[in-house]
């Protein structure tokens, strides 16, 4: 074991003072941004009152709305008539079509009426004096022959009582509402109805060997079009889903976005020349446009969507337009430092050689930077993609308004889980042939 004397021990803290003697930031700044960060934490906490939103935040509407998104239900009416028999009832546009009898409603010999709401032993019996309800393996009465409806026996935890009606939660399964003279049961099946064909559709409720018989080689259904071209039309322009209006609007989001990048990179390329001091020495016009560039990017898409909508109305000439001025500030802050990081000697190399201008840029700047740009340009791409559904849910086009407009009504998030998917496969798609060609520029593999 070596032994260190007192004055090595002097000489070697002389030599390397940095280690020896640091200054108090050196020691505990770490710990100091730990705490920083901490006390931070906490008062986020108490200025955004986190754990009173937590208590009244409702949670159980997360499960109903995720349930909404890959399901849909059929609302039968069962209306209980002065005679005592019932009519049953189907909303508008119901998705059984116009005329609908579905095997889940059963019209038993005593004039009542039972319907199955599920496979799992849950289902409603009607008739003229009471309506039995069974789930969670019991069956309750509810009296409709008085004047308000009355629960006879006690009241299971599944079930609300109300002034005028009883509601009783069946859960995924559906729900039924219970009054007097009327019973209104929500059966909710899992998947898309009617997805292909809408109920005004030739190939309505057909199985699916039957629709492929048809498109092959059946019959003309109509005797002036094809039977694959029907079944096209049909699909394009259903109703219910709105297939043709969706595609074109994510069309256009895909559109806006590319035209919006486009004429910002167009725009931002000689500007940034302009901007870079090792390029232009004019600090005057170099300031001027790092300040408007600064100026452009630093006011959100969204804003210049709702300027440009004011200025031109609602479409996608207004979202080309707010992507076109974030994508100027933004591509020519990059571009703009990017030129100025470049390595000056290749075009000192050209320039001794007595060559113009335009020739040294092509020759001693672009080979450095093109591979850069495109690779920034095609980040920018494919961010704005994404902000171009943003942008159009306050009226720049696209299928961002359409989404919009479908979680407004809050009843048909199905369209938005339909129209939310769409949106994750082109990105994902932009997003894979984005990073395809950023890695084949750079000359880097993927991974």
């Amino acid at each position: 074991m070596t032994v260190i004397d007192a004055n090595r021990m002097h000489e070697i803290e002389a030599r390397y003072p940095e280690y020896f003697h640091r200054s108090f930031r050196q020691r505990f700044g770490g710990l100091m941004i730990l705490i920083a960060t901490l006390l931070y934490g906490l008062y986020a906490v108490w200025f955004f009152d986190l754990p009173k939103l937590l208590a009244e935040a409702h949670w159980e509407r997360v499960g109903i709305y995720l349930s909404q998104w890959v399901s849909y239900d059929v609302q039968p009416d069962f209306r209980i008539q002065e005679d005592g028999s019932i009519e049953v009832r189907y909303p508008r546009f119901s998705p059984l079509g116009d005329n609908p009898h579905p095997d889940w409603v059963v019209n038993n010999p005593d004039g009542s009426i039972t319907v199955s709401v599920s496979g799992t032993g849950r289902s409603v019996t009607v008739s003229k004096s009471e309506t039995i309800v069974t789930a969670h393996g019991v069956s309750v009465p509810v009296d409709v022959s008085s004047g308000a409806p009355e629960v006879v026996g006690p009241v299971p935890s599944w079930m609300t009582v109300y002034d005028d009606n009883v509601l009783a939660d069946l859960g995924f399964a559906g729900d039924v509402s219970i009054s007097v003279d009327r019973v209104k049961v929500r059966k909710r099946f899992l998947g898309w109805a009617n997805f292909l064909f809408d109920t005004q559709s030739s190939f309505f409720d057909k199985p699916v060997g039957e629709v492929i018989g048809l498109i092959v080689s059946g019959p003309r259904i109509k005797p002036d079009q094809t039977n694959l071209s029907l079944a096209f039309d049909d699909i394009w322009n259903n109703s219910e889903w709105q297939h043709g209006d969706v595609w074109t609007k994510l069309f256009q989001t895909i559109v806006m976005a590319f035209l919006g990048t486009l004429l910002g990179a167009l725009a931002a390329f000689p500007l940034a020349f302009l901007a870079a001091r090792n390029i232009t020495p004019n600090r005057i016009l170099n300031q001027i446009l790092k300040r408007s560039f600064d100026f452009l990017r630093s006011v959100d898409m969204l804003i210049w969507a709702l300027f440009l909508t004011r200025a031109f109305g609602p479409g996608p000439l207004a979202g080309s337009g707010a992507i076109f001025l974030t994508e100027t500030g933004t591509l020519g802050k990059l571009y703009s430092e990017g030129l100025e990081n470049i390595d000056n000697k290749p075009r000192e190399g050209i320039k001794s050689t007595g060559a113009q201008t335009v020739l040294v840029h092509r020759y001693g700047i672009m080979p450095q930077i093109v591979p850069i740009f495109v690779s920034q340009t095609l980040y920018q791409w494919e961010s704005n993609v994404r902000g171009a559904t943003i942008i159009g849910a306050v009226g720049a086009g696209g299928i961002g308004l359409k989404l919009w407009e479908a979680m407004r009504t809050n009843a048909n998030w199905e369209n938005v889980a339909y129209m939310v998917i769409l949106i994750l496969i082109v990105v994902f798609l932009f997003d894979a042939a984005s990073n395809a060609l950023r890695h084949r520029l750079m000359g880097t593999k993927t991974h």
